[in-house]
């Protein structure tokens, strides 16, 4: 290894006991010096950046920024090391992703070909990630709660008959998928105004926020009801995206109820926290907006019924009445007939034995009312002819058949009196007018007085 001076009269490059490496020996003595150094391997925290596959291999950068700069090491995930660690993350409900705090082990490399140093993950704690993940949410929630906002949106009332629903979600998941799909096989006419949007990944929060924001000034607008924010089954620091504070604090200024199915069932977000109604998945989110309809369907029909079985009980009863009345009158009329006849016959029969003596006097003053008669004939004809005018011009003058035939009209309230004052209604009276060719009846909806007659009545 050691190198030996050329005699150009120079001193020798090298002191007697200097070592001198080449590249490829030196890239060997580090990677050594590393193996000897951590033979057990090192634990490592940090965030995942840059993350990428490489054919069945997984390349991303450790990342610090916590102490005001910045420090990266490459971390190689090499196939089989991912097949052993595959169940632990499927487990713990992780998936790799970029922006994800995690504690890893693996073993220092120093890459030849590069000159870089490198760890080679064989290992990661779940723990740490999903205690990261809950340390966070509290924290947010606390600042939630103790502003308020976790129940802003919750004082919103819900529309009896929710058709309207503006949906944030990603239109291509199976969540918005389930969502759609329980909403149409209900038979309702719901209508959808959809916010497509990413659900995961950088950035992601922003994006629903936005969603979400969108849909809130159809809100303002009153073109919607209500808000769902849906997203399928997925890994726990995926869902964190909804853990954002940027979407709590959207949600919470919502002018209308917001709903969120989000996850699995035994998920819960801050979303979830600050939204009005917080469903376990977005087929359930669906489910509890078709429950709220067909209740209210429900119940229109019940009042429905109950409107025909009270109007069909009332006409009954009217019915029987009316038949007990003609029974009754039909009972009268009879009796009434039968003693007319029995008078009549009593009458014909006393007329019958009267009847000469009274023909022979009434023939006696016939003629002697006839002698009169043909003196005052032709004046008394006269007189009585206009009397008879006058009196026949009076009563036709009072006479409401007359009278209807003009136009005019008589109003009866609910007792049979006339109309004649609004005194004499209320409002809900139900009014009976008689016209020329009939009677209608009508509602009194409001009385409204002369302001010259309420001013008479002070006086």
């Amino acid at each position: 290894m050691s190198q030996p001076a050329f005699d150009f009269d120079d001193a020798p490059v090298d002191e007697p006991g200097d070592i001198t490496f080449s590249v490829g020996e030196l890239a060997d003595a580090i990677d050594d010096q590393l193996r000897r150094g951590f033979r057990d391997g090192v634990w490592v925290r940090g965030e995942i950046n840059g993350l990428k596959r490489g054919g069945p291999h997984i390349y991303f950068s450790l990342v610090e920024k916590e102490r005001g700069s910045e420090a990266k090491i490459e971390v190689k995930l090499f196939a089989p090391a991912i097949a052993r660690l595959t169940p632990k993350l499927r487990s713990n409900r992780l998936d790799l992703r970029d922006g994800m705090k995690v504690r890893i082990h693996g073993f220092l490399d120093f890459y030849k070909p590069r000159g870089t140093l490198g760890l080679k993950m064989i290992d990661i704690d779940p723990r740490y990630t999903l205690g990261e993940i809950a340390q966070s949410r509290d924290e947010i929630l606390s600042r939630l709660v103790a502003s308020g906002m976790t129940g802003f949106n919750k004082r919103h009332q819900l529309s009896p008959i929710p058709l309207r629903i503006g949906v944030a979600a990603s239109v291509e998941s199976a969540g918005f998928a389930d969502f759609h799909s329980e909403l149409l096989g209900s038979g309702f006419a719901f209508d959808l105004v959809v916010a497509d949007t990413r659900v995961q990944g950088d950035g992601a929060d922003r994006m629903v926020a936005g969603a979400i924001g969108t849909l809130a000034r159809g809100a303002r607008k009153g073109v919607l009801d209500a808000i769902v924010v849906i997203r399928g089954g997925g890994a726990k620091n995926e869902l964190a995206v909804f853990d954002s504070e940027r979407i709590a604090h959207t949600i919470a200024m919502v002018p209308c109820p917001v709903f969120t199915g989000i996850g699995h069932e035994v998920d819960r977000t801050i979303a979830d926290e600050v939204a009005h109604t917080a469903l376990k998945t977005p087929t359930a989110c669906a489910g509890a907006l078709v429950e709220h309809v067909a209740r209210y369907v429900d119940d229109a029909e019940n009042t429905f019924e109950a409107i025909v079985r009270r109007s069909l009980a009332t006409t009954d009863e009217a019915d029987r009445t009316l038949t007990n009345v003609a029974h009754r009158i039909a009972g009268r009329t009879t009796a009434a007939i039968e003693r007319a006849n029995e008078r009549l016959a009593t009458r014909r029969d006393r007329l019958v034995a009267t009847a000469p003596a009274a023909l022979a006097r009434s023939t006696v003053r016939l003629d002697a009312a006839g002698e009169r008669l043909l003196d005052r004939a032709t004046m008394t004809i006269e007189r009585e002819t206009n009397r008879l005018a006058v009196l026949e011009a009076r009563i036709a003058s009072v006479d409401p058949a007359v009278q209807l035939a003009r136009g005019w009209t008589i109003t009866r309230n609910p007792s049979g009196g006339i109309v004649r004052s609004t005194d004499d209604v209320a409002p809900g009276d139900t009014l009976t007018t008689h016209v020329i060719d009939g009677a209608i009846t009508s509602v009194v909806d409001a009385v409204q007085p002369r302001p010259d007659s309420e001013s008479d009545a002070d006086a």
